[in-house]
């Protein structure tokens, strides 16, 4: 397996403006092969207390700079990472495991990301508000919260981090942030590119270690304003725990339905799930988590999910004709196996794959999966599982698939195919997700646009993309002016 990579020097923080190099060292892990391909940094708490200095330092200075100056910037770092794009592509498989045409695509959007910050920041502003006072004049201006802490995944290990940081950076904040410890050498190439476009020192602040080490102290670091996370409910819990008091914009775990009703475009609805599915290998929060297929089309649509299953190839992330990478680690390895065997153990039927396949380099790649006769009870559907799997449940009404749609923790994304747009509205607004596609899959998105959880969902707190990242990374200040001074001193 060739990657065709060679970091400038040795993977390290990125502290202040500077490279610098930890005692403690843990492996990077090429997931397809099980090789080691780099010793990263082990990051002490003490070296996050450096990073977070180093943020509060640059933070008036960089909050001070015009507007305009830092869309700038923003512009030549999107140019910085279109110039890597390869290399960084390249160390993204290679850590994550993903194919190299989705790492390509991915890193593209990291550059869009800092070009669509560096408009909408210069559109970013406040507004004129009426006062029953007429000697009152009455502003709103939106000011950046100061040191952000950033703690990113490891499914899409570029473009996540991207969605705070470009709109972070361009709307005046410092950031530290603290990548998955299992992609932090696609970080440390990320920095690069971010550094190489003539970041000031301090503004970005990278410290790769364990989330219980060196994520936990930039999280409850009272030098640091606000948190943003991404990752499993479990975590962002602790999170907020941790962070009790800080404005939290977290963006949490999915088990979000497709539902398929019998006048669906099942063509369609078929390739969306699929799409959703097998993707990233299944590991993507907004997937499709199960399929609910109205009863009197389950096996035609079981059927087409088998073809489109069939197409795909699992092996090396660089061979030209593989479609399907490894899952990234054992942990996501093993509960996926567990999902499918619990279900295969409670009566469901395997119609495709099902199984890991340790023969293709590693024990993380695992097939394509569809399984029909899944219910309720059953781990695959009450879970995240993130991986390439599709369970199949049937529905007899409209009233039956809603209530399996509502029966579950999550409220991130929802697909739901119907030839009634009315009916498919209805569905949308009955559901406590964050986004509802009617007629596209649930992974459907784009990075302009509103994604997060539904409230009271284990789903997350808040919206990223586009304005509604820079509104929830700024403060909303209001501004009095008083025109007669006779009226202000009485």
């Amino acid at each position: 397996m060739d990657s065709g990579y060679a970091m400038k020097d040795a993977p390290a923080n990125f502290i202040g403006g500077e490279w610098q190099t930890e005692p403690e060292t843990m492996a990077a892990v090429n997931p397809a092969t099980g090789e080691t391909i780099a010793q990263l940094p082990r990051s002490s708490r003490e070296t996050a207390q450096r990073a977070v200095a180093a943020a509060k330092t640059a933070a008036p200075a960089w909050a001070d700079m015009p507007v305009f100056k830092r869309a700038a910037i923003c512009v030549a770092i999107a140019s910085a990472i279109d110039a890597a794009q390869e290399k960084i592509a390249r160390i993204l498989s290679a850590e994550q495991g993903k194919v190299l045409a989705e790492a390509m695509g991915e890193v593209g959007k990291a550059a869009d990301g800092f070009r669509l910050a560096s408009e909408l920041v210069k559109q970013m502003g406040g507004q004129t508000l009426p006062a029953e006072d007429p000697t009152k004049l009455v502003m709103t201006i939106r000011q950046p919260r100061g040191v952000y802490g950033v703690i990113t995944p490891w499914n899409f290990p570029v473009n996540i981090p991207v969605e705070y940081l470009a709109p972070g950076i361009a709307s005046g904040n410092t950031i530290v942030w603290v990548p998955a410890p299992s992609t932090s050498l696609v970080a440390c190439a990320l920095m690069e590119a971010i550094d190489s476009a003539g970041l000031p020192a301090g503004v970005i602040n990278l410290v790769i270690g364990e989330g219980a080490t060196a994520g936990d102290a930039v999280v409850v670091h009272p030098d640091v304003a606000a948190i943003g996370f991404t990752g499993s409910a479990a975590t962002g819990r602790k999170i907020a725990e941790r962070g009790a008091g800080k404005p939290l914009l977290l963006e949490l775990g999915g088990n979000g339905p497709v539902i398929v009703f019998e006048d669906a475009d099942l063509d369609a609805a078929a390739a969306a799930a699929a799409g959703g599915a097998f993707f990233n290998a299944g590991q993507v929060c907004a997937a499709t988590g199960r399929v609910l297929a109205h009863q009197s089309i389950a096996e035609s649509l079981c059927q087409k999910l088998v073809a489109h299953a069939k197409k795909h190839v699992l092996g090396d992330p660089f061979h030209q004709g593989t479609t399907m990478g490894p899952l990234n680690n054992a942990k996501v390895a093993a509960k996926v196996k567990e999902h499918v065997d619990d279900a295969v153990a409670q009566g469901a039927k395997v119609l495709y794959g099902g199984k890991p396949r340790p023969d293709l380099g590693s024990g993380l790649f695992f097939e394509p999966t569809i399984i029909a006769g899944v219910t309720r009870e059953m781990k695959i559907n009450r879970e995240e599982t993130f991986g390439p799997v599709v369970p199949v449940l049937a529905f007899k009404d409209e009233a039956e698939a809603l209530d399996l749609a509502l029966d579950s923790d999550y409220g991130l994304s929802v697909g739901v195919f119907t030839a009634d747009v009315a009916r498919g509205v209805s569905i949308a607004k009955a559901i406590p997700a964050g986004i509802v596609n009617v007629n596209a899959g649930s992974t459907w998105w784009e990075i302009h646009l509103p994604f997060g959880g539904g409230t009271g969902t284990r789903s997350g707190i808040g919206r990223l993309g586009g304005v509604h990242t820079m509104e929830a990374m700024t403060e909303l200040k209001m501004i009095t002016v008083t025109m007669d001074k006779k009226a202000g001193a009485a």
